[in-house]
């Protein structure tokens, strides 16, 4: 479990991370957004005490992180994929690791397993893909079989079958009842993992709840309406507030008004219904919507377009 405090860090005149409290469970994936510049990166390395607040603190299973006397036993940190020494093979480099903390090789030998690079064990990090990098560094967090995994964008580089095997990995081990914080800019990949959101914008927290939770609260109601009066329909349900969007012929897509109600009406006015289906929103538009003000880097689209 995570527990992070009043969490401050700052560099120089920039508050990078602004007085932030938040837990991230056991027994559940905890996904963490936030636009680039946001605090999520600074926030990851306090955690593990690669940075040190300037106020507040963080604790994992109770203890800052270098209190425990194996860290690696409790924590599995992956932030940056890449930071291996390139002459290494990927096997020496699990078990250089492994010595420090008194494991022995029989474990480096399953996590290289449990994450399918046996095949590039004794060939150089160098060479490696950004997707195999990725491979080595979550089999480097699962040495110590720890309590609490933190994985920083884990998915970038890997082919379909990784991202669909890393999908399958994160919830397995929730699912054992550890804690994982899992730091990710897709979106889609994020609907299907995650059971809880955490969300920063410019270092303070947007949102702290269920992935559902999230959605309802970030969402207008809207559904999917097709009739025999699509056009009449229409007209009777506009009012103040309630957005109506011709999707096709007969089918039109209805923001701010109660299913319930839509089907009331149109009973009341005569008007057959042949599909009446509530639409849910994705996180993508979920999380545009609540960040709009926290993007520290704005693309210009007319200048794209030129």
């Amino acid at each position: 479990m995570i527990t992070a405090q009043n969490l401050t860090k700052r560099f120089g005149a920039t508050t990078a991370v602004d007085d932030i409290s938040f837990e991230v469970r056991p027994g559940q994936v905890t996904g963490f957004l936030g636009p680039n510049g946001a605090g999520k990166s600074t926030t990851m390395r306090m955690i593990v005490g690669l940075d040190r607040p300037d106020g507040g603190s963080v604790t994992v299973g109770g203890r800052p992180f270098a209190a425990h006397a194996a860290p690696i036993t409790e924590v599995g940190a992956l932030l940056d994929a890449k930071a291996v020494h390139p002459g290494r093979t990927a096997e020496a480099h699990l078990r250089m690791l492994a010595a420090t903390h008194g494991i022995g090789r029989d474990r480096v030998g399953e996590v290289m397993e449990l994450t399918g690079i046996e095949s590039v064990a004794r060939k150089r990090v160098g060479g490696f893909s950004l997707g195999m990098h990725q491979r080595l560094g979550i089999a480097a967090t699962m040495l110590g079989d720890p309590h609490t995994l933190i994985l920083d964008e884990p998915v970038n580089g890997l082919d379909p079958e990784g991202v669909h095997w890393v999908r399958g990995f994160v919830r397995s081990l929730a699912a054992e009842g550890r804690s994982v914080f899992l730091s990710s800019h897709l979106m889609s990949e994020m609907a299907q993992t995650a059971d809880h959101i955490i969300v920063l914008g410019k270092g303070r927290v947007l949102a702290d709840a269920p992935v559902d939770e999230f959605l309802r609260g970030s969402q207008r109601e809207r559904t999917r309406v097709r009739s025999s009066d699509s056009r009449e329909l229409g007209v009777l349900l506009a009012s103040e507030g309630v957005a109506i969007t011709a999707a096709s012929g007969d089918v039109i897509e209805v923001e701010g008004v109660p299913a319930a109600r839509i089907a009331r009406v149109a009973v009341e006015a005569g008007i057959d219904l042949h599909e009446l289906l509530p639409q849910r929103g994705s996180l993508e538009e979920a999380y545009l919507a609540l960040t709009g003000d926290a993007v520290e880097y704005r693309s210009n689209p007319a200048a794209a377009a030129a």
